[in-house]
């Protein structure tokens, strides 16, 4: 069972870890590609979808879409540009539409008229060769939708502050734990030092003794005195 619990921790700790360092690679990536026309990514432009212009048969709001560059001459009615307003509403935006056909301006310039899907309105301005960034190629779902909820303060919260923050909590107790058994194995160590010099004292206390017994006991054989001999009886005449 405890087996069992330490896969599942090791499994869990390596979801935070991969989840922490998915959210800032991606925050990253995002805040330097998304909605940036001199930024690609893999040769691709990514753009987060504000409007549902093209919902009814394409993409939502909040998507997030990846147009290429191309050649704009190549170009035909039904294919799906992103391109740069001209219009005075909304001038400056990057809108995606799909073209309706080609056609030309007032000075003759070649363009295209394009129309949202959603209402199948035209465009009220054409859009010349100049203006056109790219065209459309797939989409990632409500990715656009994560990454400004990402940017808000409860979504840095949530995605990127509280990973990091289990992750340092989860090293921190592992720290005070390692520490601890650290300490206890010098505990150990210094208690079974000490009862080894314990030991060999009490060893030596004993050979002292046994020595000092011995000593005794010979300074006593050698402090006895000595049997007296008698003395000789002379001879004498009679």
């Amino acid at each position: 069972m405890k087996k069992v619990l330490n896969v599942i921790k090791t499994v869990f700790v390596w979801l935070v870890v991969a989840l922490a360092v998915f959210m800032m690679i991606f925050t990253v990536v995002s805040v330097n590609t998304f909605n940036r026309n001199d930024r690609d990514l893999f040769g691709y432009k990514a753009y987060i979808v504000n409007s549902d212009s093209m919902a009814k048969t394409d993409f939502d709001a909040g998507d997030l879409i990846f147009i290429k560059e191309v050649d704009p001459s190549t170009l035909k009615e039904g294919d799906i540009i992103t391109y740069l307003s001209q219009n005075s509403e909304s001038f400056g935006e990057t809108i995606t539409h799909k073209i309706r056909r080609l056609t030309r301006d007032a000075e003759g310039n070649p363009g295209f008229i394009t129309y949202g899907t959603t209402t199948d309105i035209d465009d009220d301005t054409i859009v010349t060769f100049p203006y056109i960034l790219g065209k459309y190629e797939t989409h990632i779902p409500k990715l656009g939708t994560f990454f400004n909820f990402l940017k808000t303060t409860q979504g840095y919260f949530i995605c990127i502050f509280v990973p990091f923050m289990l992750l340092i909590i989860y090293q921190g107790i592992n720290f005070f734990r390692l520490f601890r058994r650290y300490r206890k194995e010098q505990m150990d160590e210094m208690n079974a030092e000490k009862a080894k010099i314990e030991e060999e004292r009490a060893e030596n206390a004993k050979m002292l003794a046994e020595l000092q017994a011995l000593k005794a006991q010979l300074e006593s054989k050698t402090e006895a005195p000595a049997p007296s001999e008698e003395p000789q009886k002379e001879d004498t005449e009679e």
